[in-house]
């Protein structure tokens, strides 16, 4: 997930009522809820190494059994030598309920992670294995207006806050409104939550509190991730049948989040040698439920010596150890072969990009070019 989803949802927690646990309780909830993305510093390294180490070691269950206490120990530092050091008459914060949240706030980071199609490294650094929810888009809006109201009535209380508040919002709804692929009814229901929170801060503190905002909305968040992963695991084995039933031989289905639309999902089958791409609509009659959506692509369920030359480039180690659902182009040249590797989860959406390489290579299956 982005980061601004990460940070909300730490927020948002310490809205509904961990704040009062122990001071620097919202900063902990905060900072622990983005900490495993420590490893966006390999991004500076470069695409190939930034998909090689992202999700990984930081994102592991031994990173994750000793984040809690990393930052236990940062916070009581901070809380030792600056905060009481300039204000001596504060309480200290608590070790305990420090430690409980930071692990709180961790274990939400691979949790959302998870949820969406690009993958996590839940077991580094003993096995290498990506998990998948395969439910919700790495942008998500409604989890920023379900995370976010509660934030925004606690902290938009100064004109400094609140006009951070209003650039952020203002940023975001851009993000909904101006983009073609998101469906004009998601941009109307975005339009109308963000003038039900503007409600809320400016005429309704007086009727419901943060918290209480925060509680409703936390219900509200988890009804909404659960409803998109089971219907994430419904519509995989539908479309399955569906596309059994147009003939078409199909091992297996994974069903993926559209961005802003939690009512379709975008169904990718694994044929004997051809991806299949089906769209599922849940709020379509029956017989118009499942639809074909681009046209199907290449499967190597056995690359060959060309294909596993290119992927042995060693600038695509990162991609190779990556890829989930791989399609290749092999193009013969006059000195050598030019092999375009995509993955299917993302070649659709973009032209290049995440999931993208072309390698070119001598008659000799020598890699001399590698481009992502």
């Amino acid at each position: 997930m982005d980061n601004l989803a990460h940070s909300l949802v730490g927020a948002w927690m310490a809205e509904a009522g961990l704040k009062r646990t122990t001071p620097l309780a919202t900063a902990t909830l905060v900072i622990g809820a983005n900490l495993p993305d420590v490893d966006a510093v390999f991004a500076l390294g470069g695409s190939d190494a930034s998909l090689y180490w992202r999700r990984g070691w930081t994102h592991g269950v031994l990173a994750l059994s000793l984040w809690p206490f990393v930052l236990t120990g940062v916070m009581l530092l901070w809380d030792r030598y600056v905060r009481r050091r300039k204000h001596p008459e504060l309480p200290p914060a608590r070790v305990g309920p420090l430690l409980l949240l930071s692990t709180l706030s961790v274990l939400s980071h691979p949790a959302l992670d998870w949820l969406n199609t690009y993958g996590v490294r839940l077991l580094m650094p003993f096995d290498g294995a990506w998990f998948y929810g395969d439910a919700l888009f790495i942008i998500d809006p409604w989890v920023w207006l379900l995370a976010g109201a509660a934030v925004i009535m606690a902290d938009a209380r100064t004109r400094k806050s609140a006009a951070g508040w209003c650039v952020l919002g203002a940023a975001s709804t851009a993000l909904i409104l101006f983009p073609a692929f998101v469906p004009w009814p998601a941009k109307a229901l975005w339009c109308v939550g963000v003038a039900a929170i503007l409600w809320l801060r400016l005429r309704g503190t007086h009727i419901l509190s943060a918290q209480r905002v925060a509680t409703v909305c936390g219900v509200g968040l988890v009804l909404y991730l659960s409803a998109i992963f089971v219907g994430s695991q419904v519509a995989a084995p539908r479309a399955m049948a569906w596309l059994q039933a147009q003939n078409l031989s199909v091992e297996r289905t994974i069903a993926g989040p559209l961005p802003a639309n939690p009512f379709v999902r975008d169904i990718i089958a694994l044929g004997p040698d051809r991806y299949h791409f089906v769209r599922a609509d849940f709020l379509a009659d029956a017989e118009s439920r499942f639809r074909i959506s681009d046209p199907s692509a290449p499967r190597e369920p056995q690359p060959g010596p060309i294909i596993e030359a290119a992927l042995s480039a060693p600038q695509l180690r990162g991609l190779a150890n990556w890829l989930r659902l791989p399609t290749y182009q092999v193009e013969e040249q006059p000195d050598g072969w030019r092999v375009t590797i995509r993955d299917v989860r993302y070649s659709r959406m973009q032209s290049g990009g995440l999931g993208t390489a072309v390698v070119e290579l001598d008659a000799a299956l020598r890699p001399l070019r590698v481009a992502q």
